[in-house]
């Protein structure tokens, strides 16, 4: 008999498999999820393969090569829901940082025959390619925040996620601001909440490896380092790290940089 339960996939784009293994780490209630469900494709899980379509599809990685492009058209395609996984989904991820970079130089540097590398310029999220019905931000993901996700879903619900920045998160622990107390370049007022304020917890600097936020005003950030006596290699820097191909860093940073006449 067909299973009755939703058909659940995972899949793997141009990445570490950080956000697969996070989801492998649920084990409070990994087993009530998965008797919830009937995973029929996660080759970090398991080896047999079961075919679309599927109710959810859940995906991490960036978009790396042309037949990347094309699987993620064919699984959008084959899926009722499609969620991205963490920042290689949503900005392109670490692998992002050659986006600014001489592509053919970086690929004669590191491959003895780069002629062979079927890669594209560019490590692009699955926005710009198709749509995308939830996002779940991080390197790697929260593992409760998946849960949110995957139970809310099956409950027929829209996922409720906070969408403010990781300074809401400081102020509900308690944290004093590194930012303002010991002048570190945190880059928490502009980055997505949902790590629990991990970095700043312990006295260090966020590094913004939840992405932007909603609408954050990075421009202004980008002002408050430099008033603060930040060299401009290090404001980039900042800005270009993990999730260096995100829009709105990569505007702001650029509206900055054209203020300061630093580019």
């Amino acid at each position: 008999m067909a299973s009755k339960k939703p058909l659940v996939a995972v899949h793997k784009f141009t990445s570490c498999d950080g956000c697969q293994l996070t989801i492998l780490d649920c084990e409070e209630v990994f087993a009530d999820l998965v008797d919830a469900v009937d995973i029929v494709y996660f080759m970090e899980a398991k080896s047999d393969f079961g075919p679309g379509p599927f109710d959810i599809s859940f995906a991490e990685g960036s978009i790396s090569t042309e037949e990347e492009i094309e699987r993620i058209k064919l699984i959008r395609a084959s899926s009722q829901t499609l969620v991205a996984l963490g920042v290689c989904a949503t900005a392109g991820g670490i692998q992002g940082l050659r986006n600014y970079g001489d592509f053919d130089k970086m690929m004669r540097a590191v491959y003895p025959h780069p002629e062979d590398v079927r890669a594209l310029p560019k490590s692009l999220p699955y926005s710009d390619f198709v749509k995308v019905d939830y996002a779940l931000q991080g390197c790697p993901i929260d593992r409760w925040q998946f849960v949110t996700v995957l139970t809310s879903l099956l409950a027929g619900k829209a996922p409720m996620l906070e969408t403010g920045s990781v300074c809401l998160e400081c102020k509900r622990k308690g944290n004093v601001c590194v930012l303002v107390a010991k002048n570190m370049p945190c880059m928490g007022p502009v980055t997505h909440n949902g790590c629990g304020a991990l970095c700043p917890s312990y006295g260090r600097d966020c590094y913004a490896c939840f992405g932007p936020m909603d609408a954050p005003n990075s421009t202004r950030l980008a002002r408050e380092f430099a008033l603060r006596g930040f060299p401009h290699d290090e404001v980039e820097r900042r800005y270009r790290k993990i999730t260096s191909w995100a829009k709105s860093f990569r505007e702001g940073l650029a509206k900055y940089e054209s203020e300061t006449h630093q580019r």
